[in-house]
């Protein structure tokens, strides 16, 4: 069953690239006492992922932190050190965003949130999601019904919530 709002977030390690290499990150610790704004991409450097979902962010990150969201999360079942290049060649780390690996799709699949698409390669990929997290509840949930669109798990969309 897919995770909805109201929910809890289950808790997750997660992957990203610190100064010494791999490093994990507990999403618990990230999101406690605050409120995220948390989305996935089927992967990364795939065109909608790259020129419209991480974008949408990117372009929204200044309304979200003037309405009190204090970190934006992009998840992606590739490995950390993808994610970091992703990250740069996007604009993401450098407009603040957290690029993070779900390496092994575990959060991914935790969520309920999981997908394969044989013909584009794509197995135990995440859907596309947005979602507003308080405090590891989640308060609003937007998931995309195609892989290919970005419309209601837009930073646009999302921010609307709020």
């Amino acid at each position: 069953m897919a995770i909805s709002q109201g929910d809890r977030l289950p808790d997750a390690e997660l992957i990203r690239m610190g100064a010494e290499g791999p490093e994990t990150v507990s999403l618990a610790e990230m999101g406690r006492g605050k409120t995220i704004a948390l989305f996935a991409v089927p992967g990364a450097y795939t065109p909608t992922c790259s020129s419209a979902h991480v974008p949408s962010f990117i372009r929204t990150k200044g309304d979200f932190a003037a309405k009190g969201v204090e970190e934006i999360v992009c998840v992606a079942v590739n490995d950390p050190f993808v994610m970091t290049a992703w990250g740069e060649a996007t604009g993401a780390t450098a407009a603040g965003l957290h690029m993070l690996s779900d390496a092994d799709g575990a959060f991914t699949k935790a969520l309920g949130l999981d997908f394969d698409a044989p013909p584009a390669g794509l197995h135990g990929r995440s859907k596309r999601y947005a979602m507003l997290v308080e405090d590891g509840t989640v308060k609003a949930l937007h998931v995309e019904e195609s892989p290919g669109v970005c419309e209601t798990s837009a930073g646009e969309s999302l921010l609307a919530e709020l």
